[in-house]
């Protein structure tokens, strides 16, 4: 063995040794290198669980009502009944002007006022208009009747001939005969003009013989009505209930009409309009629910909860682009949530339970079909799979050779296909 290990040089064994140690260094990092790449897959285990799909957009929060309120008229501010964060009825009056800064029609307006108020009480409570309508027929009839007759009369006029006497005693000879065609004219125009004012006595008659006339109950309503307008120019009256969110007036100021003097919103309902495209409309439907996320509102965890009132029915077109508008109303707003605030709204449009959930993440375009990977005996292996529904992170797995529990690679090396989607 000694002489056979003679046989070779010093400078043959260097070399040799030089390539074991080359061919050993490669071993080691070919293996540690398939180790790093099997320990840099991330895997998670597939679930089954349950998923709300979602159709996402961003508005303004507003009032279901909103109304600013402005002074009608010139005048000095006497009283301020209402501030910022009051809440006030309907008809409640918040302002008003002093009755000596007013000009003079808002200042008769009053006046004015009570007078007509005095004139529909009168006209409903009197039965007035009914005997004097009575009164009225009774007169137009007999009127009709007396011109009728004498019409009739005209056509065999009996006169007086002569007187004879007979035996002593004197007779009248009688004969009859016709009225000249001027006096029939006459008589036929007294006729038609009393036939006429039976006939208005008959239908204003009518209605009142059941209570007052309605078309006069009207023109009393807005006597009323005007007066009470006019006069109102001197004040501020809310007209829905709410709370007032902008006050501009102070007792003493002098304002001018057109000035704005409140605000109120109906605080209790809550709109959120956002813009949906025209892919996702058709998914979006009357009483859907909603989340809803506000930066504004801080501390708070859990999102607020809405549902969809109104769907537009025609879109609009902005930079090429067609949407449509939706709007949320919240159902569990708080002091918190105000208007004009920015809400980002989730509209669930589906939701299912109990499926096998596919993380987006781990979805691969290849070849124009989607593909996971699953990591198997240390390797990753490509599955085609079809997708359905999702919420942005998961997607319900409609097809393909997965089951539950299979360990699917989040993130798998780019040479494998492009990003999901991509």
């Amino acid at each position: 063995m000694k002489q056979f290990f003679s046989k070779f040089s010093r400078r043959t064994w260097i070399i040799a040794g030089v390539i074991v140690i080359v061919l050993l260094v490669a071993v080691f990092l070919v293996a540690r290198n398939g180790n790093q790449q099997v320990s840099a897959f991330q895997t998670a285990n597939v679930e089954r669980g349950s998923l709300q799909a979602t159709v996402g957009a961003t508005g303004s929060v507003r009032a279901k009502q909103s109304a600013v309120l402005i002074w009608e008229t010139t005048g000095i501010v006497e009283k301020v009944n209402a501030s910022v964060g009051d809440k006030v009825a309907k008809n409640e009056t918040l302002a008003s002007l002093a009755k000596s800064s007013l000009n003079q029609s808002v200042i008769l307006a009053e006046a004015d006022l009570s007078s007509a108020e005095k004139a529909l009480e009168d006209l409903l409570n009197s039965d007035t208009a009914r005997a004097q309508a009575l009164r009225t027929l009774d007169a137009a009839e007999e009127d009709y009747k007396e011109a009728y007759d004498y019409r009739l009369g005209l056509n065999g006029k009996i006169t007086i001939a002569d007187t004879y006497l007979l035996n002593g005693i004197p007779k009248v000879r009688y004969t009859k005969g016709y009225a000249d065609e001027e006096t029939i004219a006459d008589a036929d125009e007294k006729l038609a003009l009393a036939e006429a004012k039976l006939n208005d006595a008959r239908r204003n008659y009518e209605r009142v013989k059941d209570g007052v006339d309605p078309a006069d109950v009207a023109a009393a309503e807005a006597r009323v009505a005007a007066a009470q307008s006019t006069l109102d120019m001197a004040g501020i009256i809310a007209p829905f209930a709410g709370t007032v969110t902008q006050s501009d007036s102070a007792a003493g100021d002098q304002v001018s009409a057109g000035a704005v003097a409140y605000r109120i919103d109906d605080l209790s309902h809550l709109l959120v309009d956002v813009q949906v495209s025209e892919v996702d409309i058709n998914t979006v439907y009357i009483d859907q629910d909603s989340t809803l996320t506000f930066d504004a509102v801080l501390g708070r965890s859990d999102p607020y909860h809405g549902k969809v009132v109104k769907v537009s029915q025609a879109g609009d077109t902005v930079q090429g682009v067609v949407s449509f508008t939706v709007t949320v109303e919240l159902t569990d707003p708080d002091e918190f949530v105000k208007p004009g605030m920015t809400a980002a709204v989730n509209i669930i449009v589906e939701e299912v339970k109990d499926i096998l959930l596919i993380p987006n993440r781990a979805v691969r375009l290849v070849n124009e079909e989607r593909v996971v990977y699953l990591l198997v005996d240390g390797q990753p292996k490509s599955i085609k799979i079809s997708l359905g529904s999702t919420d942005g992170l998961n997607s319900v797995l409609v097809a393909g050779d997965i089951k539950e529990g299979d360990p699917i690679i989040l993130n798998p090396p780019s040479i494998m296909g492009g990003p999901f989607g991509g």
